[in-house]
């Protein structure tokens, strides 16, 4: 009998600071993505209604959307990070579980003074939102749930940002700021997967926000 390809391991965290060195270490002209940002963005891919191809996401990833590769560049190690984190954030997706998203305790401030939760997931939600830009087809799915978790992640940005999304402003506008990182941080997971409620819609999926890991 054939048998499955194995599972994709997760990241341990050495193997998550390992990517990020071997994306600070990728060579200008190319802009990788940072930590955080890499997460929402591919958070944003999987959520599309159907599959984007490797090699056209992992461009972004690398900084690389417009530009030549240069020549010789090995990708191979960066590849197969990345590729194990989707696999894991996947399988988390389309299981509707709870997953930890790559957010960052930010340092604080000139006056000691911490950062609003919305700033500390901030990083996660432009990666995101830079992966809806830059393939569309989620946003334009005709439905109506779609419209209460994007406004929940786009109320993260500061209001002058948000020219792209005029059709969920007054929705935005009405979106209470998290209280804490840790309802930040469940925000992100709880509109991940009502959004992929109706991208990726299970045979008997049920609309509602999944309950918190314990």
């Amino acid at each position: 009998m054939p048998t499955s390809a194995p599972l994709l391991p997760p990241l341990s965290d050495a193997e998550r600071d390992q990517l990020e060195a071997l994306l600070d270490a990728l060579p200008p002209p190319l802009e990788p993505l940072d930590l955080s940002a890499l997460d929402g963005f591919l958070v944003g891919v999987l959520l599309q209604p159907r599959a984007v191809p490797r090699d056209r996401w992992l461009r972004h990833v690398i900084g690389a959307a417009s530009l030549p590769l240069p020549a010789g560049m090995n990708l191979a190690a960066v590849t197969a990070l990345v590729q194990r984190r989707l696999a894991e954030l996947d399988r988390a997706i389309a299981g509707r579980r709870w997953f930890d998203p790559w957010v960052f305790e930010l340092e604080a401030d000139e006056h000691g003074d911490s950062y609003p939760p919305s700033q500390v997931v901030l990083p996660w939600v432009a990666g995101f939102a830079a992966a809806l830009d830059a393939f569309p087809a989620l946003l334009q799915i005709d439905d109506e749930a779609l419209r209460e978790p994007l406004a929940t992640l786009y109320a993260n940005f500061d209001p002058e940002d948000l020219e792209d999304a005029d059709d969920l402003s007054a929705l935005i506008e009405q979106v209470a700021p998290p209280q804490s990182v840790a309802e930040a941080v469940e925000d992100l997971v709880r509109c991940t997967l009502l959004l992929a409620d109706v991208s990726r819609p299970q045979a008997t999926a049920a609309r509602r926000p999944p309950s918190r890991r314990s």
